[in-house]
């Protein structure tokens, strides 16, 4: 259920957008949040949500739960490098290690930042929103 309402919310929201409802809204928005959660959205679906989940929950021992996860909603830096350089874990005794791809290249700066906005923000974490120039900014893995 939760994903049809997330679905139908994100229809409403680019039909709004196309049709030009609340433009001055929309154009303030963009100021105060570079990175779009609708966005992010689409971007987290077609690409993180077959390991992290549609829900954000993971898969335990093998992919991270996004949703309250202090590497998700503290320092954004850690965020971005992890969705831009990718990571590597290595097995630990309490469970499976792991590999997160790249994808800077395969992404751009503003997508980067609309889907790392969406996953600060998804799944009730509530973190602030970050921009392409945050993305530029960081330039090494965490």
């Amino acid at each position: 259920m939760r994903i049809f309402a997330f679905a139908l919310a994100l229809v409403q929201l680019v039909a709004c957008h196309r049709s030009g409802i609340g433009s001055a809204t929309f154009q303030k928005t963009l100021v105060n949040n570079p990175g779009s959660s609708s966005d992010g959205g689409r971007i987290y679906i077609a690409n993180c949500s077959s390991c992290h989940q549609l829900d954000g929950r993971g898969v335990a021992g093998i992919f991270p739960a996004l949703g309250g996860n202090a590497a998700v909603t503290g320092d954004p830096r850690r965020a971005i490098a992890a969705v831009k350089f990718g990571l590597r874990r290595a097995p630990t005794a309490g469970g499976a290690g792991g590999v997160m791809p790249a994808w800077n290249g395969l992404l751009s700066d503003a997508d980067i930042a609309d889907v790392v906005t969406y996953i600060r923000f998804a799944w009730r974490n509530g973190a602030a929103p970050v921009s392409a120039a945050e993305v530029r900014a960081v330039s090494q893995t965490p």
